[in-house]
């Protein structure tokens, strides 16, 4: 997914902006540099400093648990859980860097240089746009397990969704290379002044990625998990109508497990959480000539990141054997031998 709330950032604006006759040296971020260099933040930082740096150290912990855990453990190493695995990866990636970059561009210049800004953004482009993939994939999981239960154990196995992983990460370089390619191969080229870091992409491109990377996913993610939930919700009432009679032993073979409902439920509801902090982020962006609010946009970047930190949270509410498997890591009982095979189901 493109950040292209770079350019609603107050900084970039600001430097956008930039006026010497309005701007003494002190506001200036490279004063050697008084005709090229931008301009300092003007506002007060800890508004956004703190939130931000509090996010970044809990979803680096949280993810990192989740991370462990599905690692470890054999019995978690099954096909949804390497989605989860690879969507963990993502997130820990979002705490441990992307929002500690964010933080620094948006309390001081950025002083990195030009090809820096460039690899950086291009690796945010790559991040974000891995987070969705894992997101339609997980989608497509649920899809099956609910809708083709009969063959789920055929169609999706460990190494089919390993290799679908491995070509969601591939894609997401590939394609932010592609859409990034100007910038990567002429650093700075649309910096207005020196020490800014921003995204700036033609009409097309935009129009491109807005359809790659926001319209096709969410429509996707929709249409399937609505069918996932009218199956679902026809199986759990066959399920409740059934078993008091005691016929739920007889029931036919295409029926879902209880356990398989369950996983769609809770994928279902990270799923819509994502939604929530997706959405909002592209909104100001297609809206982006009426909002120019900078508390709006300083609080849509917040929901956007704090959803890395919120997926954790659904797996320890949803999933006992996170609970569980956290137990274990804390009480460092993971270091000792044949720790791999303890149950955690």
């Amino acid at each position: 997914m493109t950040s292209y709330l770079d350019n609603f950032d107050p900084i970039t604006i600001d430097w956008g902006s930039f006026s010497m006759e309005t701007q003494n040296q002190s506001d200036l971020c490279f004063p050697e540099l008084a005709n090229i260099s931008c301009r300092k933040s003007p506002g007060p930082v800890v508004f956004y400093l703190v939130p931000l740096l509090s996010i970044s150290i809990l979803t680096v912990v949280l993810n990192l648990l989740v991370i462990t855990a599905i690692s470890h453990f054999r019995q978690l190493h099954t096909p949804t859980n390497l989605l989860l695995l690879s969507l963990a990866v993502t997130d820990y990636l979002v705490g441990l860097q992307l929002i500690p970059m964010a933080v620094r561009r948006a309390t001081s210049c950025w002083s990195l240089g030009d090809r820096l800004c460039s690899l950086f953004v291009y690796y945010v482009l790559t991040v974000t746009s891995t987070s969705v993939g894992n997101i339609v994939l997980i989608s497509v999981d649920r899809y099956v397990a609910i809708c083709d239960p009969l063959h789920y154990n055929i169609r999706v196995t460990v190494k089919r969704v390993q290799l679908c992983v491995c070509l969601c990460w591939f894609s997401s370089l590939s394609y932010s290379g592609v859409i990034y390619y100007d910038q990567l191969m002429q650093p700075g080229k649309y910096h207005s002044c020196y020490g800014e870091c921003v995204i700036v992409f033609d009409f097309t491109t935009g129009v491109v990625d807005l359809v790659v990377s926001f319209l096709f996913p969410l429509c996707s993610v929709v249409m399937l998990y609505t069918k996932v939930f009218v199956v679902a919700v026809s199986q759990a009432r066959a399920m409740r109508l059934h078993a008091p009679r005691g016929k739920l032993k007889h029931s036919p073979p295409f029926r879902v497990k209880k356990s398989e409902l369950k996983a769609a439920r809770s994928l279902g509801v990270l799923v819509v959480v994502f939604l929530l902090c997706f959405c909002p982020y592209y909104g100001v962006f297609l809206a982006r000539d009426s909002l120019r609010n900078h508390t709006l946009q300083v609080c849509v970047i917040y929901l956007y990141y704090f959803n890395s930190c919120v997926n954790p949270l659904i797996y320890a509410l949803f999933y006992p054997w996170f609970r569980r498997a956290i137990k274990h890591i804390v009480t460092l009982r993971i270091l000792q031998p044949g720790s791999c095979k303890l149950n955690v189901l």
